[in-house]
């Protein structure tokens, strides 16, 4: 679902960048992964709001350390 003023290729690549290999795991099935690395969906699609929260708030109280 797009936002209003991001860009979702920022998003995803943001994402991409903040999940561990077990986040992959825990949040993506291996066919949602391949799907997301053929560009044929994103993340922001695949990953459940509170999921992409979690993500984001894990590293913003890292940053905050």
């Amino acid at each position: 679902m797009p936002v209003s003023g991001y860009d979702p290729e920022d998003i995803d690549d943001m994402l991409e960048s903040r999940l561990t290999d077990g986040e992959k795991a825990e949040f993506l099935t291996d066919a949602e992964w391949e799907a997301y690395r053929r560009g044929d969906e994103s993340l922001v699609d695949l990953l459940e709001g509170s999921e992409i929260e979690r993500i984001f708030d894990r590293d913003a109280a890292v940053d905050e350390e």
